[in-house]
């Protein structure tokens, strides 16, 4: 090749491109929490454990994209506690404003879990 430095920006665009794209995550959400979403999403959904990784941390970005961090924490949190028999699981379930946001919660996450391949109903 005539041009040393041409070929040489020529073969370093895929890694720059690939580099640009790891850096276009969704900012905000802590690595620790991601990676606790993501165990939590392999034991829901076993499976192949590269894929799995791939396919749940493609369902956390997704989430990322829609909710910020400290909105995902309370809605992630109320859906949990929904769960929550007698008393004091009464509270969130008689809540309307707090089933209202659990179940945007839920949709915003199967959606997600649709758009990387993931079955929404399963767990």
């Amino acid at each position: 090749m005539k041009h040393p430095v041409l070929a040489c920006l020529l073969l370093a665009l895929p890694c720059a491109a690939s580099a640009a794209s790891a850096t276009k995550r969704p900012p905000g959400y802590p690595t620790a929490d991601r990676v606790l979403y993501v165990q939590q999403c392999m034991r829901e959904h076993p499976g192949p454990s590269y894929e799995m990784t791939n396919k749940c941390s493609c369902v956390l970005d997704a989430i990322a994209r829609q909710l910020p961090f400290d909105q995902y924490v309370q809605l992630s949190t109320a859906a949990n506690a929904n769960s929550i028999g007698g008393e004091r699981g009464s509270y969130i379930r008689d809540t309307e404003m707090l089933q209202k946001q659990i179940k945007r919660f839920r949709e915003v996450q199967a959606k997600a879990k649709k758009g990387c391949f993931i079955d929404p109903e399963a767990k």
